[in-house]
């Protein structure tokens, strides 16, 4: 077998490979002496038959295949021999039909699209902004606020608040505003909704003022936007009957629900941050402040990435990309592209495969690598703030690493983290590779640079 290359131009490369008899007989024999000794073939006893009859009922395929297998091999051996940076597959110059019956020797081509060669330099000259948003007094209290009313206590109440449940019956109204009777009428004894996550406000409105005992005309449907699962668990029904329910209910108010804050005390700290933790007013505002400063550096880090993206891509970005192969390529794995919409789809993701290159070079720069124990600690923050969202702010760790070793077993979810680790790592070891220029800036101004960014 003779590999040969030529250079098309500076990213593309077409290779060509001689393939002789010798090459492939051998292994053609292989694969037909294993065919009869593991198929069971009409007319002849599994194992006992001959190589002749074999090669007649198989060798086309068999001849065809294993070509095709000794010449991808060679191929994939030849660009890892040479370490070349291939994106995306060799692609066929040509695809044809071997003609086995008049050809014994035979000569492909593949088209190699090559990553261009990049010579990214990262250093302390480098400077670039960080922005980090200060605390203010003002968000503090919001956050306070957040806790006090996560930690606080339900009591019943006389009059409807925006944050109220509301229980009572929910009576079907026929369309002259009289209660529905009959088995086929929908009637919820003990009922209870929500206002506050109504997604129409309109209609959360109407509970608006409304006291113990008053009664309320709404419409469930336009309530939950037509979600089936929100009208089969308000009205109590199966899913099936929720697309016949398009009318008004009437809802007798028994009690009103609402929220009472919780009050500064050893409790309140301990649901909020876990015992012992916070003790004092003092350290209990230091800590709120803390949290919203962790939050907060997840906002300076997008930052920091979409100035590292723009500044990268204006000093590197000026590339030569192999489009024909490449665009040869993406329309053989997806059925959507062809040669009609390939130019306006490659041309769209230009930018994003250009950035990818980029960031492959500046992590070999950086030497940048994954270990598992990234990825657990990552899924381990992840777990946290899942948590944190219904309220457990202080889970231990035996519980965050279990359900961070739940997530990592997902594959398809893996491969997404491993996608995300590899970026926090890549960003914040060029943060220590170049000279950061650390600006303190309000929220207010912080969002205005973002949306410039």
């Amino acid at each position: 077998m003779n590999i040969s290359t030529k250079n098309l131009d500076a990213v593309s490369l077409r290779l060509t490979v001689e393939v002789s008899e010798n090459d492939y007989k051998d292994k053609v024999k292989e694969e037909l002496k294993k065919i009869g000794r593991t198929h069971q073939i009409p007319g002849f006893r599994k194992g006992h038959v001959s190589l002749t009859d074999l090669q007649r009922r198989f060798g086309r395929q068999v001849t065809s295949d294993v070509i095709n297998h000794v010449v991808f091999e060679a191929v994939i051996g030849y660009i890892e021999e040479n370490k070349l940076n291939v994106l995306g597959q060799p692609m066929p110059v040509e695809i044809k039909e071997l003609d086995l019956k008049n050809q014994k020797d035979f000569t492909f081509e593949y088209d190699l699209a090559l990553a261009p060669a990049l010579d990214i330099v990262i250093n302390k000259d480098i400077t670039m902004p960080y922005y980090e948003i200060q605390v203010s007094d003002e968000m503090i209290n919001e956050q306070d606020a957040a806790f006090c009313k996560r930690f606080g206590a339900q009591v019943p109440g006389e009059e409807f608040e925006p944050d109220a449940l509301v229980k009572g019956s929910i009576m079907e109204l026929n369309e002259d505003g009289t209660i529905k009777e009959g088995e086929d009428a929908i009637q919820v004894v003990n009922g209870i909704v929500a206002p506050m996550y109504f997604l129409d406000k309109e209609e959360a409105a109407k509970f608006e003022g409304k006291k113990v005992g008053d009664k309320v005309v709404f419409n469930p449907r336009k309530a939950a936007d037509g979600n089936a699962v929100e009208l089969s668990s308000m009205l109590n029904i199966d899913k099936d009957r929720v697309a016949s329910v398009n009318g008004d209910f009437e809802m007798a108010i028994s009690e009103i629900i609402v929220v009472r804050p919780a009050e500064h005390n050893e409790e309140f700290y301990t649901n909020v941050f876990g015992k012992d933790k916070v003790k004092t007013e003092e350290e209990y505002r230091q800590a709120v402040k803390e949290l919203i400063e962790g939050e907060l550096k997840n906002n300076s880090e997008m930052a920091f990435r979409f100035t590292a993206r723009k500044e990268l891509m204006a000093k590197y970005g000026n590339m030569e990309l192999p489009a024909e192969i490449l665009k040869k390529w993406l329309i053989s794995r997806d059925a959507d592209l062809n040669a009609e919409n390939i130019d306006e789809r490659f041309d769209a993701m230009t930018d994003d495969l250009k950035w990818q290159l980029i960031k492959e070079q500046v992590a070999k720069v950086l030497d940048v690598k994954i270990e598992e124990d990234d990825l657990l600690e990552f899924a381990k923050g992840l777990a946290a703030r899942q948590f944190a969202q219904y309220g457990m702010t202080n889970m231990d760790e035996e519980t965050l690493t279990g359900y961070a070793k739940n997530i990592l077993e997902d594959k398809k979810y893996r491969g997404k983290l491993i996608e995300q680790v590899g970026d926090v790592k890549l960003f914040h070891a060029l943060q220590n590779a170049i000279t950061l220029d650390v600006k303190k800036v309000s929220l207010d101004e912080f969002k205005e640079i973002l949306s410039k960014l």
